[in-house]
């Protein structure tokens, strides 16, 4: 499997979440009209349909999707789906899961194939390289062809052509979070301890790394969230104002307001931090008051994030090609509340309801958290 996350101009479902590309290697395209040996009639199949805005089909500088001439809809049946390139790749990211020296050695023979085999243009982080078991003399002289990176600092955007991810679930999900608007196709070895998102074996990975670059291969589109988180800018006690959130070129500079944008993977998660209270926040589709929720918080998640923090809170699982987004509270204090899946096009917003007794706490796939005081806002689409 190999798996992208992307987003704008790749945008799906209304420009409202992003997508996300998985490559699979053994899928069957299948055939819209087949011959049947039965008196010459003509089987036709139904063609599948989402009844969903269209998915992406770019992803990245370079890659795209293969276009299928037998699909009579926009939409193509998920398994026919297929990755191509309007050029051939030249750059790769290598994202190594950090602190496990179990992963230095197939780090160490993934670049030397790259480099020396392939000759491609290979980007890793600094701090990878800064490890002390990589000072070896084996692979010191390797070290001065790799390009390095520091995230927060450098922009990948137009510079990688597609991303391979040694590490488990985690690591692909700290890939995706390097690249906020269009992701390039990742491929990712299951090298941790999670595996959902991760099915490359890399006993076989010369083969499977040739086969993606060039081209033809399965692939799988996952949704992204797109979210926006509006605070009130507020006076100290001295007077002097303070942005609660640094407007950052991603966000709309509104009146009074700091604004700030993420792309997600997984999910969005609202719960009340330190404080000893329950979170209570009021959640509003559309611009309509949906209901309050009281409790340990509350889940936003893709059908990608169906299957992490949602699935542990009693959420059912939702397949990657549904376009939905799911609300799943978390411990509510209610005998009613169930988790709700909503379409993938509408607009959540999420405020403290008047009546809480303290703030509440957002983090988005499990980093940068931050905190939301009365007045501000999360929105989701």
């Amino acid at each position: 499997c190999c798996c992208s996350c992307c987003s704008p101009p790749a945008q799906c479902y209304d420009g409202c979440s992003d997508c996300c590309t998985q490559v699979r290697g053994r899928s069957k395209s299948r055939s819209l009209s087949t011959s049947s040996p039965l008196m010459g009639a003509k089987v036709y199949r139904r063609t599948s349909s989402m009844h969903g805005p269209c998915p992406a089909t770019k992803f990245g500088p370079k890659a795209c999707m293969l276009e299928n001439p037998r699909a009579v809809m926009h939409i193509q049946d998920p398994a026919s789906q297929r990755l191509t390139w309007s050029k051939a790749p030249k750059s790769v990211l290598v994202i190594k899961k950090i602190q496990d020296d179990r992963l230095l050695q197939p780090f160490k023979e993934l670049c030397i194939f790259l480099v020396e085999v392939k000759n491609m243009i290979v980007y890793v982080e600094k701090k990878v390289l800064e490890d002390s078991a990589l000072t070896n003399d084996s692979f010191e002289s390797l070290k001065k062809k790799l390009c390095t990176f520091q995230e927060g600092y450098d922009d990948l955007s137009d510079r990688i052509d597609f991303i391979i991810c040694l590490g488990g679930d985690g690591t692909l999900l700290y890939a995706s979070s390097l690249f906020q608007d269009s992701v390039p196709p990742v491929m990712a070895f299951h090298l941790g301890s999670l595996g959902f998102l991760t099915p490359f074996n890399f006993e076989t990975y010369q083969s499977q790394v040739t086969q993606v670059i060039e081209g033809n291969v399965a692939i799988i589109l996952r949704s992204r969230l797109k979210v926006k988180v509006v605070k009130e800018n507020r006076q100290k006690k001295n007077g002097v104002q303070e942005d609660r959130l640094i407007v950052t070129k991603l966000g709309e500079n509104e009146t009074g307001r700091a604004t700030k944008q993420y792309q997600v993977l997984n999910e969005v998660v609202v719960d009340r931090g330190p404080s000893s209270y329950l979170s209570n926040v009021d959640l509003f589709l559309d611009g309509r008051l949906i209901t309050t929720v009281q409790g340990d918080g509350l889940i936003v998640c893709t059908p990608t994030g169906s299957t992490a923090y949602a699935a542990a809170a009693g959420a059912s699982m939702i397949h990657p090609n549904v376009p939905a987004i799911m609300i799943t509270p978390i411990c509510p204090h209610s005998l009613s509340f169930r988790p709700i899946v909503v379409p993938a096009g509408v607009d959540l917003k999420i405020m403290l309801s008047p009546d809480a007794r303290n703030t509440a706490w957002l983090s988005f796939d499990g980093r940068k958290r931050q905190e939301i005081c009365h007045g501000d806002r999360s929105e989701e689409h």
